[in-house]
């Protein structure tokens, strides 16, 4: 025997049916409105000057040419000419090793400092906060700062190192390759510690104590308990630490400029310095333009690492 639906019945399910639907779109017709501004903002000032500027980069732009507008495609020379400049080369081992360097102190310091401010004690939240300044403050008074602290005549650190007797001599330490990249991380570990440690911090919390009082129990030592629990827990946090630490590393412009200008000579030009220098300084628009979107194909492949990572950890 079939069970019969009846016409009223029929007639009932189509009629949710249509006010679910008008539901539906009411509600995508208020996120489109809501999301309005946010796109706005998005084909302005990140998706037009990221077009314009690669359209630049197939130009002969120049400062002689991009005024008047008589610009003409070479065939991707400027790309060529780039990829066969020694300076880019040197520019983009520069950044290597500033971004290495940082991301692995930073994180190594940020995760013993999470670890330090985990449990409780007195002056945690005062501590907590001063240490976050060096991340709020603007990048060109951090390296303001730094520039005075390293100056070879009245820099602090010069003063206390030869005060302890470690010196005789003040070192300059921007005026020399090696000493001069050796300040523009010092600085930049200032600037990155604080995140690592508040990003660190807050996936230590969601681990719950009852692991440890467990392995505490077993006889596990807290060098064993860090290995075999802390650690492998805190895995998906240290990969989007990580991620978001190469993408903002390797863009830093603004506290390296303010401190050496990507001086002595180019001992520290990194990609972002080489780009401006190529473009404000040489005026060679179109080869800055290539720089710039050559410079900015490990960021978009990290960004879309990142954005992955996050979407598996949320399913």
């Amino acid at each position: 025997m079939t069970n019969r639906v009846l016409p009223s019945e029929e007639q009932g399910r189509q009629s949710r049916r249509r006010v679910v639907s008008a539901r539906d779109v009411a509600t995508r017709r208020l996120g489109l409105v809501l999301a309005t501004p946010a796109l706005i903002y998005i084909v302005v000032f990140l998706a037009f000057p990221l077009i314009y500027n690669l359209y630049l980069s197939v130009t002969d732009a120049s400062g002689a040419n991009l005024i008047s507008g008589n610009l003409s495609f070479n065939n991707f020379e400027n790309y060529g000419v780039v990829l066969s400049d020694p300076a880019f080369w040197n520019a983009a081992l520069l950044s290597l090793i500033f971004t290495v360097a940082c991301l692995v102190l930073q994180y190594i310091l940020g995760f013993a400092l999470a670890l330090y401010f985990r449990h409780p004690f007195l002056g945690n939240g005062p501590i907590r906060a001063l240490l976050l300044v060096g991340w709020i403050l603007p990048p060109v008074v951090t390296g303001t700062i730094f520039r005075w602290l390293f100056d070879t005549d009245y820099g602090l650190v010069n003063f206390v190192l030869q005060s302890l007797g470690i010196i005789d001599q003040p070192v300059q330490w921007l005026t020399q390759g090696t000493t001069a990249m050796f300040a523009v991380i010092v600085a930049n570990l200032w600037v990155g510690i604080p995140f690592n440690m508040l990003l660190i911090l807050s996936g230590l919390h969601l681990i719950d104590d009852v692991l440890y009082e467990a392995a505490s129990v077993d006889g596990a030592s807290r060098w064993r308990q860090f290995w075999s629990i802390t650690f492998p827990l805190m895995a998906p946090v240290s990969i989007s630490v990580l991620l978001l630490g190469v993408i903002n590393t390797y863009k830093v412009f603004d506290l390296i400029y303010t401190m050496t200008r990507g001086g002595p000579v180019d001992a520290t030009t990194t990609l972002p310095i080489y780009t401006y220098l190529e473009t404000f300084s040489f005026f060679e628009f179109g080869t800055g333009a290539a720089a710039s979107a050559l410079t900015l194909l490990l960021p978009l492949a990290l960004s879309y690492f990142y954005v992955k990572s996050l979407n598996e950890e949320e399913k």
